[in-house]
């Protein structure tokens, strides 16, 4: 836009400072931040705000993210709190993720995904009886966690997958399959990340729980009925998890398929063992 004499508005913004923060670019989504308040003159709105504490916190600077909220000049919605969670989440950062969560829960009290990130920051922690109220205080509101959904499309047919799902025709064999990647996985180094797993069963059952998660159902059932190197497309209701994310890029470099998942937040190419976003999401 700039090398053909066009002024990017607010919204060209908004678009490439995003952009900077699912790529990881911190310095060059800080120095699009300043050419907009700066040399363009436009007043951030709460979208650019949002996108700000977004690559903050993806970046790892959770503290930098939180100081920036603070002197915001306008009210911080659910978006840029909600942003702030994430990154307290991935970066096992308690007393600002209690923070951001207390805001959260007045800003949307029925969002049942805050109370889990939430849930899940206390479970990275080893704080169990903190797991226990946060799901105690889900059920006295009537709040269940958003189950996991993967479809995948065969022949003009969706097929849908739920963790743990038997109701398929092909279960069986899907199952199987999947025990016979899963040892594949784990001769190339994979272990399961049960950090945040169930903490009320055994280590054992806890790798078990996150064998099944619906994404690794769906991958193999369309690794069973395509042929070899065909690319497998997935879509997903909710962010991949981290263990989904490593037995993708496993199980592309194992049956050398590209394997492409769409969840919440953006698209995940995984070819030879590497994801496109570089796991960064």
């Amino acid at each position: 836009m700039q090398n053909l004499g066009l002024s990017p508005d607010s919204i060209a913004f908004v678009s490439v400072i995003s952009a900077c923060s699912h790529a990881g670019l911190l310095e060059e989504g800080r120095y699009y931040f300043k050419l907009m308040t700066e040399e363009y003159r436009i007043i951030p709105r709460i979208e650019h705000y949002a996108c700000m504490v977004d690559l903050l916190g993806r970046s790892g600077q959770v503290d930098e993210a939180y100081s920036f909220i603070k002197q915001m000049p306008v009210e911080p919605n659910e978006r840029v709190w909600g942003a702030l969670l994430s990154a307290c989440r991935v970066y096992s950062n308690m007393n600002i993720g209690l923070l951001a969560a207390d805001h959260l829960f007045q800003l949307a009290p029925e969002q049942s995904g805050y109370y889990v990130l939430l849930s899940n920051i206390y479970a990275k922690a080893g704080r169990w009886k903190d797991v226990t109220t946060i799901r105690s205080m889900m059920k006295g509101r009537g709040l269940k966690k958003i189950p996991g959904i993967s479809n995948v499309e065969l022949n003009d047919r969706i097929h849908t997958f739920l963790a743990g799902d038997q109701s398929h025709p092909h279960s069986e064999k899907i199952y199987e399959e999947l025990d016979v990647l899963v040892g594949k996985m784990k001769e190339l180094g994979y272990v399961p990340e049960t950090d945040s797993a169930l903490h009320d069963v055994e280590e054992e059952d806890k790798e078990c729980h996150l064998a099944v998660h619906s994404e690794k159902l769906a991958i193999v059932f369309a690794i069973l009925n395509t042929e070899p190197g065909t690319p497998i497309r997935i879509t997903k209701n909710l962010r991949v998890c981290g263990d989904c994310h490593i037995a993708a890029k496993l199980i592309s470099k194992i049956v050398q398929r590209e394997i492409i998942i769409r969840d919440t937040n953006r698209f995940h190419h995984f070819k030879n063992g590497i994801c496109s976003c570089g796991d960064y999401w």
